[in-house]
């Protein structure tokens, strides 16, 4: 309960370690064993005699290791190293028992670069792909992401996340000098670019479903205040500034409408905002705190966070008003609900005992599982292809940002090496 009315009342209590530069790690915990076995050579680079700018075989490794859909073979376990389909001994890599095998070169022609790169199936002895992705150096690491999309889709028939971005909130500290950015970041940590800062506290970032705006509270002003600002421009625009509590800003599934948690009548409640002519209609009535809104994937309702039973439950309730049904009443405290993409599952913080884990609830037989092991884990969001989830989580005083799949078997974690980070989301 402290933990809930902290968040709820603008508290910031819990911050999450973290920096501008990730190293990424993965650990898995149990692959399935209908999991791909799949062979990155190392990329051929066109001068051995100097260090190529970015190792792209060892980033596509580093993302594909982390769905539970592939199993990687090490390096070292590689008896050849070909860089083209022509050099490929499909013999040597069936007796290492892979099914696929992806090779490739990069060259540096004039002032860009072009990574090329080929799938090809080992008992089929089949090209599958044969791609070239021409980019500046700047954007050699987005490349890789890319060619990780296309081998997951290409393999998996689903939509690949690895060039998918995250959005977050730093907290930086130099003497009695506080800076709080919101970033948005690779799903790696790297490449992280500021969209705002302030010396006063930044949370609860919210972005649109094109992905072209963000909506934010920012104590910039000395208390609590939302805005949407357009991520291409900068511009940006005050959308509740009432007395009280201005809070948890969330995306209608079109794009034109805010839910916020506003306490302008005295208690915390649901309003939805009409951002084109700026209509609020309050959407719950209830005694509780009700706040942390989520739009179901086809706009009609809306899941939210409250404690009128006396401890933080999630509720449903039709976005036009009516009734609030109650979904959850298992352990102390289930709260921050995101929706996946197809709007079978809810996933959660769910605690007990003082613990706060990651959960997926099947609205369909209200069955909650239990994902992360830590004590604190908060702020989980599903990827656009629902297969994972980014939350922020916090364990033996190490802080770092990690992604799960939703089965609970593969697990990526961002290692920061300084400052603070809270209110992870990942971008559509």
């Amino acid at each position: 309960m402290k933990f809930f009315k902290s968040l709820l009342l603008l508290n910031l209590i819990f911050f999450y370690a973290a920096a501008i530069q990730a190293e990424l790690r993965i650990e898995v915990k149990k692959k399935p064993v209908a999991a791909l076995p799949v062979a990155v050579v190392p990329f051929g680079w066109q001068s051995p005699d100097t260090k190529a700018p970015v190792d792209i075989a060892a980033i596509v490794n580093a993302d594909l290791s982390g769905s539970d859909y592939f199993k990687i073979l090490p390096e070292q376990q590689m008896l050849t190293k070909p860089t083209s389909a022509a050099e490929v001994k499909f013999r040597a890599w069936q007796i290492l028992g892979q099914d696929y095998v992806v090779v490739g070169k990069l060259a540096k022609v004039d002032n860009n670069y072009t990574i090329f790169f080929q799938l090809l199936a080992v008992s089929k002895k089949e090209l599958l792909m044969d791609y070239k992705i021409s980019t500046a150096e700047q954007g050699l690491r987005c490349a890789a992401h890319k060619i990780s999309d296309l081998i997951y889709e290409k393999l998996s028939a689903r939509k690949g996340i690895f060039s998918s971005k995250i959005a977050f909130v730093s907290h930086e500290v130099t003497g009695d000098n506080h800076l709080y950015k919101l970033q948005i970041s690779a799903l790696d940590g790297f490449d992280a670019k500021t969209v705002v800062s302030s010396s006063e506290p930044i949370m609860s970032p919210a972005v649109s479903p094109e992905g072209e705006k963000i909506a934010y509270v920012s104590f910039e002003s000395h208390r609590p205040v939302i805005f949407v600002q357009t991520l291409a421009t900068a511009e940006r625009r005050q959308v509740a500034a009432f007395s009280g509590i201005n809070g948890a800003p969330a995306w209608s599934p079109d794009g034109k409408k805010l839910a916020v948690t506003l306490s302008k009548e005295g208690n915390p409640n649901l309003y939805i905002l009409d951002l084109a002519t700026t209509v609020l209609t309050q959407l719950t009535k209830m005694s509780g705190i009700n706040t942390e809104a989520a739009w179901s994937p086809d706009g009609q309702a809306i899941v939210f966070t409250s404690d009128e039973s006396g401890k933080p439950l999630l509720y449903k309730i039709p976005v036009n008003g009516g009734v609030a049904h109650r979904l959850t009443s298992e352990g102390d405290y289930n709260s921050n609900a995101s929706f996946s993409p197809d709007g079978q599952k809810l996933v959660l913080v769910h605690g007990s005992d003082g613990s706060y884990k990651i959960a997926v609830l099947e609205l369909s037989t209200g069955a909650i599982n239990e994902l992360t092991s830590g004590s604190i884990d908060e702020s989980p969001s599903f990827s656009s292809n629902g297969t994972m989830i980014l939350y922020a989580t916090q364990k033996a005083n190490k802080n770092s940002l990690a992604a799960i799949s939703t089965d609970g078997k593969t697990q990526q974690k961002l290692d920061f090496k300084s400052s603070q980070i809270y209110n992870p989301r990942w971008m559509p």
